[in-house]
């Protein structure tokens, strides 16, 4: 085997190699951007909630208005 050839098949692994990583990249950032997304429509609810549990505590008189 010529020193081209094994210069050549070591560049082709390396491609395959980026080509995967950046495949697996992709897929890290569209699940993380699903987490995200998640995390935002949570912390809506919890500040809904938060919201409510003051509005019940002040009609209560649990706490000074």
């Amino acid at each position: 085997m010529s020193t081209e050839n094994i210069i050549l098949e070591h560049l082709r692994a390396i491609r395959a190699t980026l080509d995967r990583q950046s495949e697996d990249l992709r897929e890290i950032k569209s699940r993380l951007g699903i987490l995200e997304q998640q995390y935002a429509s949570l912390s809506v609810r919890i500040d809904r909630m938060d919201e409510r549990v003051a509005r019940i505590e002040k009609r209560l008189d649990l706490v000074e208005a």
